[in-house]
């Protein structure tokens, strides 16, 4: 039986793992009776509510076709650019890969990230033109893109001269021609086995064992699990390794309790490991990501993938409001402390670091979204934590010193009729316009050159502006020097000047001066920030202000109180739309805006020093 390792990569929402289920189905991994879920792959809650890949997987597939009998380990990555990490990280465990580009859609930023990064692994890859079928597709203007973009990144002429195949991952066809017969997903099987090489690594089964830790998760009975691909010689169970890590400074020895290898949509045990084939090992209790897994005579380490810096910051600390331990069982700082820390360990594009004040910690990522997925993994696990205002992680360069800001490709799609106000606004927040041009279907599309900083908290304003039907993506792209202050929030907030229970008289008389983030009934206290202000300035209001009741009867006094429903912020809303002396109180279920000093009397001479 032969192996094939493939990626597969592509801007987000492009029909990644729509195609993978269709693979799945159609090489009979998955029984036609059996009661598999849409978008199988996405097995994490965030995955299915936000309907996005987060964390990369790993299946396999049995194909018998013109070659006979082969069998095709598939990795499905995310798609957003904020999970880049783990596209970087999976890209050197494969021999090739399918690049997806959304026929309508086209050639999109991170569709640009993950092909630069397989190009320069030297892989080459098979487009695949998805979702053909759609009526506005143009998939040989789309193609024309891709070539271009090949071009433009700098790709030999072995991976210039890609195949490229016609496909629709929902309906489960793909053609190498349009007028071709669209009946199954035969002739995308055949182009993997036909263009993707088998692995190098076959070449090396007589040497001692080394393996490369790409993925790792916690097993409830297993407990620690490293996934990587076996780079040469034999695994089995029982086994003494140890592990080395990327320096090659020993990090533990131990044996493998466990090897399984990944059958369709099961993890199955295995009685050996060949050189070549993907697979994850349980045993070890210190072993993480990028470190080799290798026997004890190994004195080297396996090269691992560069991961690109984080560009984003948070300051997460210890909920200490008033309404801190009703809602979490996890609120302690050290807890907090071990549960980010055995994050980092294993998502390698997260950082985390100790603040000065040894209580709060600097957690490090892409973009706001990780980071938010993060923060929501962690109040759903019971912890209670407050996190601060996000902020870029400038570098300094190191020749004249300068200050320099990380800088993003922003590419927009909007209606004609909304161009003139998201370049207007994004103008403003020292964004330059690259290009502008028509998109089809009515459309507008531009591209901007924007500082990090400037696109926090605009993905509410750009939304408003374009009445929710605008795409904005965004990807890093390099460091420029500092380009100066950039404004922020336009108006203020309104702020709960007392504790206790809102009162719907309270809030149907505060309306006027803003929108609600709360409704009636709700705890609040002082320093709380119930609603955003009308005006630039912030202002502390009483929400439990209750009718006054007399025993003379008023004409027009007894209408009943209808309250407009608040606006709820969502997690990632709140953390972009807080400023400096604000933080998010995030429970397991509430998420709060506050102020960071809840005494206005406090905050006044504090305004006044730092004035």
């Amino acid at each position: 039986m032969s192996l094939r390792n493939i990626a597969i990569i592509a801007h987000v929402d492009h029909g990644k793992t729509t195609l993978v289920d269709q693979l799945l189905a159609q090489s009979g991994s998955v029984r036609t009776n059996e009661a598999v879920a849409e978008r199988a792959m996405d097995s994490n809650d965030q995955e299915r509510e936000r309907g996005i890949t987060i964390l990369a997987k790993c299946t396999s597939v049995l194909w018998h076709g013109e070659a006979g009998e082969t069998r095709i380990n598939i990795i499905d990555t995310p798609g957003h650019a904020d999970f880049g990490g783990e596209v970087e990280r999976i890209l050197g465990m494969v021999d090739g890969c399918l690049l997806l580009v959304d026929a309508e859609e086209g050639v999109m930023p991170q569709t640009k990230f993950v092909l630069g990064k397989a190009l320069k692994l030297g892989l080459r890859p098979i487009v695949v033109l998805n979702k053909s079928d759609r009526p506005n597709a143009d998939p040989d203007k789309v193609l024309n893109q891709a070539f271009d973009l090949f071009a433009a990144l700098g790709a030999t002429d072995a991976q210039l001269d890609f195949p490229h195949l016609y496909a629709s991952g929902k309906q489960g066809w793909a053609v190498a021609e349009m007028a071709d017969p669209r009946e199954s997903l035969a002739p995308l099987f055949e182009a993997i086995v036909r263009h993707v090489p088998a692995p190098a690594a076959e070449a090396h089964e007589d040497e001692p064992p080394r393996l490369l830790a790409v993925l790792i998760e916690a097993d409830p009975f297993l407990g620690r699990l490293l996934t990587g691909r076996v780079e040469s010689g034999r695994l089995a169970p029982g086994m003494a390794l140890k592990a080395l890590s990327p320096d090659g400074r020993e990090v533990e020895r131990g044996r493998i309790s466990k090897l399984l290898a990944f059958r369709g949509l099961k993890r199955q045990p295995i009685d050996e490991a060949l050189a070549g084939d993907i697979v994850a090992v349980a045993g070890l209790t210190k072993a993480t990501v990028a470190d080799t897994l290798c026997a004890p005579e190994v004195a080297g380490a396996l090269p691992a993938q560069p991961i690109d810096p984080p560009t984003i910051a948070i300051t997460v600390t210890i909920n200490d409001s008033p309404l801190a331990g009703r809602d979490g069982d996890k609120v302690q700082s050290r807890v907090i402390r071990e549960r980010l820390l055995r994050e980092a360990q294993a998502n390698v594009a997260i950082k985390v670091a100790e603040t000065a004040e040894k209580d709060a910690y600097e957690v490090a990522g892409r973009g706001e979204l990780q980071l938010g997925v993060l923060i929501e993994t962690l109040r759903r696990e019971g912890f209670e934590v407050s996190i601060g205002r996000p902020r870029v992680v400038c570098q300094d360069d190191p020749v004249t010193g300068e200050r320099l800001e990380p800088i993003e490709e922003v590419v927009i799609d909007v209606d004609e009729e909304f161009a003139g106000v998201v370049i207007e606004k994004l103008s403003a927040r020292k964004a330059e316009l690259v290009d502008m041009g028509p998109s089809g279907a009515g459309k507008t599309r531009l591209t901007f050159d924007a500082p990090s900083r400037a696109l926090i908290g605009y993905q509410g304003e750009f939304l408003t502006d374009t009445r929710g039907s605008g795409v904005l993506n965004r990807l890093f792209a390099r460091y420029e020097p500092y380009k100066g202050a950039i404004e922020g929030r336009r108006n203020g907030v309104l702020v709960s000047n007392s504790d206790g229970d809102t009162s719907a008289y309270a809030l149907w008389n505060l309306e006027e001066r803003g929108v609600m983030f709360v409704g009636a009934g709700e705890k609040t206290y002082q320093g709380m920030i119930i609603g955003e202000n009308s005006r630039p300035d912030d202002l502390d209001v009483n929400p439990m202000k209750a009718k006054q009741l007399t025993n003379v009867r008023a004409a027009g006094k007894d209408e009943a109180i209808r309250l407009t429903p608040p606006r709820r912020p969502t997690l990632e809303q709140a953390i972009a739309y807080i400023e400096e002396d604000e933080v998010v109180e995030v429970t397991p279920k509430a998420i709060r805006l506050r102020k960071k000093v809840l005494n206005p009397s406090f905050r006044k001479k504090r305004m006044r020093e730092d004035a």
